[in-house]
């Protein structure tokens, strides 16, 4: 596949996941690695499954995107209103925003590997407030 075909899909799973469908067989390989674990697709769908219940509002923005090869690298940027417990921490009725920086490895067209870092910190700083 040629980088714009990998960006174009690439922001095909992201509306996918703002319309809430987590069926991602036609994005997410069947076995993944998340932050050097490894899991398996439907695990991973649950993992977004468990953010989005905790987060109903919670949407993808994508403020930049990197595609070189089978990698794409994204800053995704969020505002929104936690529910329950998001990365271990209690919500306070208040809206956060931040930002998560994502790099995803593809093969055959799928994502097969996802590095993740939110600014958790800023999440704590305004839910603290």
């Amino acid at each position: 596949m040629t980088e714009l075909d990998n960006e174009a899909r690439y922001r095909h799973y992201i509306d996918r996941l703002n319309d809430r469908r987590l069926d991602l067989a036609e994005f997410v390989c069947e076995e993944l690695t998340y932050g050097g674990r490894a899991m398996t697709r439907p695990d991973y769908q649950n993992l977004i499954a468990g953010d989005v219940a905790a987060i109903p509002d919670l949407f993808f923005n994508i403020q930049v995107l990197v595609v070189e090869g089978d990698w794409i690298a994204c800053r995704l940027h969020f505002a929104c209103a936690p529910q329950s417990e998001f990365l271990g921490l209690q919500p306070n009725g208040r809206s956060v925003s931040f930002a998560e920086h994502v790099f995803y490895k593809l093969r055959d067209g799928k994502i097969c590997e996802v590095l993740s870092l939110i600014d958790r910190p800023a999440v704590e700083r305004q839910l603290a407030a």
